[in-house]
């Protein structure tokens, strides 16, 4: 049997047999549930005449979601298998579930989701009204892991169009080394990534046993030549002040001073801030918030 990751039949432990029975039958019934409900149509998949089944077939949720068939098969038969969070996350995205439904799935299997969430306990109401405040400086709130929890207007626009990036891949190292438009706008790209790969081997030291960081350092080697040349240096380098020039698409050049406002001891989550570094600069933010504001005002 292939699967994405090898999938291993295990016993019951006495304890919590009740509660985890409950618990597949429960996952088994919400898969089949969300299985049947999805159209071929909505996954690219061609609807043919001869389908009898309501929604998609079993082999095709397991073709999208890189598992095999029997594997897929036992899951919604409940049968007592481990599940690993690529697995799920795979079947997330296959059934096309939003974010409450893929949190009760992750709930469901008794795992923890990966990838980073709409909202997090360090993005409070509070630490958003003060990067809002921050206008028209660029602010955002990030992770140790440069996930990207929340951002504000001139933020949003001044290395991409954040708003139409899907939330888990709100990234900053991910973004760099794979989206064309957020590349384009960083000035030094090279010396950048570079520095970016070194910062994340350092902080991941303290996470190397984490589902979340193995599949973000698993996803840039797979999708960057470029991450997996500057990873394999094996340069660490910690986080510091730096002055930094972006080319922004609707006002040119910007050079401004970043700062990280540290929320807690450890290197975790913070408060990334851009501040110009010239009057020209300020003036040229100025004009990324308005434009930000103005768009928001057209929709």
């Amino acid at each position: 049997m292939t699967t994405m990751a090898q999938e291993s039949i295990t016993g019951p432990r006495p304890r919590e047999a009740g509660e985890a029975d409950i618990r597949r039958h429960e996952l088994a019934a919400f898969l089949r549930h969300r299985r049947e409900h999805i159209a071929p149509e909505q996954v690219g998949l061609p609807r043919g005449r001869r389908r009898r089944t309501p929604g998609l077939r079993r082999e095709e949720v397991a073709q999208l979601s890189a598992v095999g068939v029997t594997w897929y098969t036992w899951l919604e038969q409940a049968r007592d298998i481990q599940v690993s969070v690529q697995v799920l996350d795979a079947l997330a995205r296959a059934l096309l579930l939003d974010a409450g439904e893929r949190g009760h799935l992750f709930q469901l299997a008794g795992a923890v989701d990966p990838t980073p969430a709409t909202t997090c306990p360090s993005a409070t109401p509070a630490l958003r009204a003060v990067i809002e405040a921050l206008e028209p400086m660029p602010a955002c709130i990030q992770n140790s892991r440069y996930d990207i929890l929340a951002y504000n207007r001139t933020y949003g626009l001044l290395l991409c169009d954040l708003d139409e990036i899907p939330p888990e891949d709100r990234n900053c190292i991910v973004l760099s080394y794979t989206n064309d438009e957020w590349r384009s706008s960083i000035v030094h790209l090279e010396e950048t990534q570079r520095l970016m790969a070194a910062r994340f081997r350092a902080a991941m030291a303290g996470h190397l046993a984490e589902p979340a960081w193995k599949m973000l350092l698993k996803r840039l080697r797979t999708e960057s030549p470029e991450f997996r040349q500057a990873w394999d240096r094996h340069e660490v380098i910690t986080h510091r002040t730096k002055r930094k020039e972006f080319l922004n698409r609707h006002v040119g050049r910007v050079l401004v001073d970043h700062t990280d406002l540290w929320l807690s001891p450890d290197v975790g989550p913070r408060v990334v801030t851009y501040v110009p570094a010239d009057e020209e600069s300020r003036l040229r933010l100025k004009k990324l918030h308005d434009i930000a504001r103005a768009r928001e005002t057209d929709f």
